[in-house]
């Protein structure tokens, strides 16, 4: 075969194969955060892995418009409007506040939330397995991993007997049921706690001055978007602290207990897909990220002056040394 003839072939070949992907229908979805732009994309990257399971692929056949609050939360509400009345096939909530103000904003367009809020008591959905409505998503169980979080903590600190727990402002009916689970358990523990609404830098000039012994830090986007910062505030003034997700202890922080984020975050993107292709929300049960993951960071614990009890590293999933 002649080199010419060769190359239209392949010519012709190839072309159903481009034009199908030139044919295939955009479609925007809006992606409403209460952080800034950078890391709104940077916490979409985790989902687009979703995305592309169901064969949607962002600057193909997807369109993300964000949105995003650079933490004013006050703002959340007119973002969202500006979402629906864009209008967006879909909107992906990154966070409690995210999902409340979509919810406000439309009941139609499908909403699918990426949380830590329990979405029931939160009022998002009806139940679990029968949603209702427009609204689906993940529950990361992050409020309910607050007492086992404090427990671990008891374990790797024993003498601390007042320890901070760092949220961020909120009225959510399951967040104050969660505090006061929190504060029964402490107590119980015989330590005192007390529930302290972040601004970081004053707020940990705060508790050193109420000598705080030792932190917990919720799963709030504004933590987990500003985890570097976090993690050196704690290490500046030497307080031991636990979290909620590995990316903290290999970080560098001393320890963390929770759900996988990365796991999450591509459920979102399957959900999505999902809803794009047709599926209604209402259909969708909540979906549960079960694997809960314990991981220390050695070295910090050592930086500290911590001994960690053998039995906390036999049950741990990672050992950072």
């Amino acid at each position: 075969m002649r080199r010419r003839e060769f190359m239209t072939l392949l010519g012709v070949a190839a072309w159903p194969v481009a034009a199908n992907a030139q044919q295939r229908p955009m479609v925007a979805i809006g992606f409403l955060g209460v952080g800034t732009l950078e890391q709104a994309r940077r916490n979409f990257d985790a989902v687009r892995p979703g995305f592309a399971d169901l064969g949607y692929v962002e600057g193909q056949n997807l369109e993300v418009r964000f949105r995003c609050a650079d933490y004013h939360s006050e703002r959340l509400a007119s973002l969202a409007t500006e979402l629906v009345q864009s209008p967006v096939a879909a909107i992906i909530a990154g966070s409690g506040p995210s999902v409340s103000a979509a919810r406000a904003a439309t009941r139609s367009i499908p909403i699918i939330f990426f949380t830590g809020y329990d979405p029931v008591e939160s009022g998002f959905v009806a139940s679990l397995n029968r949603p209702g409505g427009n609204v689906t998503g993940v529950f990361l169980l992050d409020t309910s991993l607050a007492i086992k979080r404090l427990e671990v903590l008891h374990e790797l600190v024993p003498s601390v007997k007042s320890v901070a727990s760092l949220e961020s402002p909120t009225n959510d009916a399951s967040i104050e049921n969660s505090n006061l689970q929190l504060k029964a358990a402490a107590t119980a523990l015989g330590i005192q706690l007390v529930v302290q609404p972040s601004e970081f830098e004053e707020t940990f000039e705060s508790l050193v001055r109420d000598h705080v012994g030792a932190i917990l830090v919720s799963g709030y986007a504004v933590f987990h978007n500003n985890r570097d910062q976090l993690i050196a505030l704690t290490a500046r003034h030497g307080i031991p602290a636990i979290y909620v997700i590995r990316e903290y202890p290999e970080a560098g922080a001393l320890c963390s207990y929770g759900t996988s984020y990365p796991a999450a975050y591509r459920q979102v993107g399957v959900y999505a897909g999902r809803v794009l292709k047709g599926e209604e929300p209402a259909d969708l049960p909540v979906q549960q990220i079960t694997k809960i993951e314990l991981v220390i960071n050695l070295k910090t614990a050592k930086s500290l002056g911590i001994t960690v009890p053998q039995t906390l590293l036999a049950r741990a999933d990672e050992v950072i040394e």
